[in-house]
């Protein structure tokens, strides 16, 4: 099965590591990755501050790089998300409406195509760790996806799994939010973290880098001990491999 990765602006700037072990889970599981080099950003800054005409440009260079992918897959519920948006761009243009629709029908997150598409659930990972899971509003709410990286992280051996409380609730970041409404997006960010301390979890989960870095981010500002990890990181993980690279990506997530 051959799988094209949408490696997403964060991804190549700051969490390049993540991008590695979605590569590895995915060709541990028989896929053969390729990584289109026509791809950009999927538009969503833009879009997501009213700059719709101005994102159909984006837009349509992305169907471009990816129309010829059997599957796309995206480390990232939040940009996977954008793809399943670009056909309401083109109601105007049927040929491109028409291509858009076929690329985000081919649109997955990474942990909702191994359990949908594959039909996986167990990757064969391993991870010694109290672990709580932060769902992102995107993934959860727009995607539709709020299943996958549970099952997933609920057959990784010697991990905890110990519930969130209000894990609905967004974690302020919301993309330009966070700017431009930095007192509100503050204190939303602080009560996440304060619902993570409740789990007592040694380790926050997540599956979107952008939820991550900002609530790694106040954490690191705050003093707080947790590590900060995508779950790609989780599921690449085997007996004796690396907590100290554990460590390192921890260090990397919460240092922004």
């Amino acid at each position: 099965m051959r799988v094209s990765l949408f490696t997403t602006c964060l991804g190549e700037l700051f969490y390049v590591d993540v991008l590695k072990d979605v590569t590895e889970v995915l060709e541990r599981l028989g896929c053969e990755v390729d990584v289109p080099e026509g791809q950009i950003c999927c538009g969503q800054p833009a879009y997501n501050s009213g700059y719709a005409k101005d994102t159909k440009g984006p837009a349509k260079q992305m169907i471009k790089a990816f129309e010829h992918s059997d599957y796309i897959v995206c480390p990232s519920g939040s940009c996977a998300t954008m793809f399943h948006e670009y056909p309401n761009f083109f109601a105007d243009e049927p040929e491109w409406e028409a291509r858009a629709k076929q690329v985000a029908a081919k649109t997955y997150e990474f942990t909702q195509f191994i359990v949908r598409v594959l039909g996986v659930v167990d990757v064969g990972a391993e991870y010694h760790a109290r672990v709580t899971l932060h769902t992102s509003c995107h993934m959860t709410r727009l995607l539709g996806e709020r299943e996958s990286h549970y099952t997933l992280l609920k057959h990784v051996k010697g991990l905890e799994l110990v519930p969130l409380p209000n894990n609905y609730d967004c974690c302020g970041f919301g993309g330009t939010f966070s700017v431009k409404m930095f007192p509100i997006s503050e204190q939303m960010v602080d009560e996440k973290i304060r619902h993570i301390e409740e789990t007592k979890a040694d380790v926050l989960v997540g599956a979107d880098a952008s939820c991550l870095m900002n609530i790694g981010g106040r954490m690191k500002r705050l003093g707080r001990p947790i590590k900060v990890l995508h779950i790609a990181q989780i599921l690449n993980s085997h007996q004796g491999k690396g907590d100290e690279r554990d460590a390192d990506e921890s260090r990397k997530s919460t240092i922004l």
